[in-house]
């Protein structure tokens, strides 16, 4: 599933594509789930003819600005891919919502549809948006925060716990085990047997990594072709965490990969002992 540097990647994707463009057309498959609890023909209507605004990504979400009070929200799921597609771009089967300018066609894709597509109309951004929890690189996310967090999350591993979106947003499975491989700490770890010095670790991985990954990944190059982990070191555990047999790039001992919270995960034995 896309994490918060790879939907901000895709974020900036469309709106590349689409700055001080107007919505020409617009195509969908209104029977597709991406638009369970939305109405297909009201984002049809809304969006043909506005101009794009203004777009940000949380969390593992996007948001989408138009004129008339229109506001796109995308949630990637699985599967989904935003793109950008020239003029004259034959649809795909999975093509579920396509946006066309002058310039691109905007294609949301999502083959196996466990992402989804909302919209809202009105002056102010919806509620679903605005309930999401506190940037990982704001301010409200201190050591304080995940401290009473951890405590009440006691006796879940802390990989698991790092996975929670109401207090780690945008967290997924191999950023959580880059911040857990690069804090030291065994992903089997109780969260309540974290000590304070570990917690305040623990809290500038987090942030060190969401500022890594936004530089390396969202923060480079042209976003129009596919090249989205083309920047990531191969210092980084994400390029050895994938399959068995991968070492672990700080001390060259074979990597292990098990489940751990109902997710496979991979740490290093050497440098993360439980």
């Amino acid at each position: 599933m896309p994490e918060f540097a790879e939907v901000e990647f895709f974020r900036k994707r469309w709106a590349q594509a689409t700055a001080g463009q107007r919505i020409r057309s617009v195509e969908l498959h209104p029977a597709a789930k991406i638009f369970r609890g939305t109405n297909p023909a009201a984002i049809k209507r809304a969006l043909t003819g506005a101009k794009y605004l203004s777009s940000e990504a949380q969390a593992k979400q996007m948001l989408f600005r138009f004129s008339g009070g229109s506001w796109l929200g995308v949630h990637l799921g699985m599967s989904g891919e935003l793109r950008a597609e020239p003029i004259g771009y034959t649809l795909l089967k999975h093509d579920h919502l396509v946006l066309a300018t002058a310039k691109h066609q905007l294609v949301f894709s999502d083959p196996r549809m466990f992402g989804r597509v909302q919209f809202h109309h009105g002056p102010t951004p919806p509620a679903w948006w605005t309930k999401i929890a506190p940037p990982i690189l704001s301010p409200e996310f201190n050591v304080e925060a995940v401290a009473a967090f951890l405590k009440r999350r006691a006796r879940a591993p802390i990989k698991a716990v790092l996975l929670m979106q109401e207090r780690f947003p945008g967290i997924g499975n191999w950023m959580a085990d880059e911040i857990l491989w690069r804090a030291a700490l065994h992903p089997k770890r109780l969260a309540g047997s974290l000590q304070p010095a570990e917690v305040k670790i623990l809290w500038r991985e987090c942030r060190h990594i969401c500022r890594l990954a936004l530089d390396t990944i969202a923060g480079r190059g042209n976003y129009l072709p596919p090249d989205l982990n083309a920047h990531i070191p191969r210092t980084w555990l994400f390029w050895h965490r994938w399959e068995d047999g991968g070492r672990c790039p700080r001390t060259g001992v074979l990597l292990v990969r098990e489940e751990v919270g109902g997710r496979t995960t991979c740490w290093s034995p050497r440098r993360q002992n439980l």
